[in-house]
């Protein structure tokens, strides 16, 4: 599956988990054959750390300024981020503490590492990482819970079979982390 019909689902995943809650549904402004990425690669697993800041710095300013323009409350959204969307949303958390109220990551691995580390002061977030992702190396999925453990975020970690897509387990994963049951009407497993 590819990024843009993973994008598809999980925005309707996040419409259907939430009925009624605000949403932001940003997109990468960076073209990789064709796919669009919140910041370029060098090559895969490789970033180029100066456009990973510079990006991360920029959705962290349209996420504030959204906030503000839609009267989006107080409290800091929670991201939901599929591969390189993850990525981006663990470098929100590293480089701009306090954009995020948490985050479910779903298949990242450590975008950078900033020196100090922020202080994520409990700031909730899940991972689920792929037992056989042939993309992302389980220590890369590991050393980011690490890294935001350090930060003093509240991480969980799951362990997904499945590859580097996303899947229905993912979902339910992250129904349970946001508090949601599966069985409840507004929640009831669909079709994906």
């Amino acid at each position: 599956m590819g990024p843009v019909a993973t994008r598809q689902i999980s925005c309707r995943w996040v419409r259907r988990s939430f009925p009624g809650a605000a949403r932001l549904s940003p997109r990468g402004q960076v073209l990789e054959n064709g796919m669009p990425r919140f910041f370029r690669r060098l090559a895969e697993g490789v970033f180029d750390l100066e456009d990973l800041r510079r990006r991360t710095h920029q959705l962290a300013d349209f996420v504030e300024a959204a906030r503000k323009e839609y009267r989006l409350g107080s409290r800091p959204p929670m991201a939901v981020g599929f591969s390189n969307g993850a990525n981006i949303a663990a470098s929100l958390l590293l480089l701009r503490p306090g954009v995020l109220g948490g985050a479910l990551l779903l298949r990242p691995m450590v975008p950078l590492t900033p020196d100090p580390l922020p202080l994520l002061g409990g700031v909730p977030v899940q991972i689920n990482a792929g037992t056989a992702d042939s993309i992302i190396v389980p220590a890369q999925s590991e050393a980011l819970a690490e890294l935001l453990r350090r930060a003093g975020a509240r991480v969980s970690f799951d362990w997904i079979t499945a590859g580097h897509g996303l899947t229905a387990e993912d979902l339910d994963v992250g129904r349970k982390w946001f508090g949601l049951s599966s069985l409840s009407p507004s929640t009831a497993p669909r079709q994906w």
